[in-house]
């Protein structure tokens, strides 16, 4: 349902769906192997790692392709520098790009995450008359089908990038072939249960 009690597709919108994850640049494992007699040896920074912030939308709409909208960031581990996405990267650079990209009303729904029920977030929905939002219950990522944008954008057993620069690179290229996938955007949304009108 959408605002006024009409459903999403009475008001010919777009339905999107809101997800957040991160990805720390430093392994998670302090040892690997090598062969019998060569020590291996890795250098890893002891500092700050790095980061990469992804904002991911999946967007259905009642005869339309799903389609994906992403927005990332790389954070170089640099003192002062911000670890995550706020409110205003979150309007600047996706919603409102998506929008314009997509166009007609939107009810976004996404999860109790600080940054999305903060006064600052409320302010900027308000400021949006053809959005409306809705939020899922606490505890039930698997009810959002952006929940599996990030993890389908890694491959499980390959080392991480030392760098940011290029882990930032090598993530982007991963993220912009996944958008061009829409048997992928329907698995998103089949993996929930969910049975959207057929596209």
């Amino acid at each position: 349902m959408a605002a006024g009690g009409k459903t999403v597709s009475d008001q010919d919108a777009w339905l999107w769906f809101a997800d957040e994850s991160g990805q720390v640049l430093r392994s998670p494992k302090a040892r690997t192997w090598s062969r019998r007699g060569h020590t291996l040896r890795i250098t890893v920074r002891a500092g700050g790692s790095g980061r990469i912030s992804l904002a991911d939308l999946v967007c259905h709409s009642p005869g339309q392709h799903i389609r994906l909208i992403l927005r990332m960031l790389v954070h170089h581990g640099r003192k002062g520098e911000r670890k995550g996405l706020r409110e205003k990267d979150y309007f600047a650079a996706l919603l409102d790009a998506a929008h314009q990209q997509l166009g007609g009303p939107v009810v976004l729904v996404w999860d109790n995450y600080p940054h999305h029920v903060d006064a600052t977030m409320r302010e900027l929905i308000e400021a949006r008359k053809r959005l409306t939002d809705f939020r899922f219950p606490s505890y039930t990522p698997g009810l959002n089908p952006a929940e599996g944008v990030g993890t389908s954008g890694e491959q499980p057993g390959q080392p991480r990038c030392v760098q940011p620069r290029r882990a930032g690179r090598t993530a982007r290229t991963r993220l912009n072939r996944m958008r061009y996938q829409h048997g992928l955007h329907d698995g998103f949304i089949a993996e929930t249960g969910l049975r959207p009108a057929p596209s």
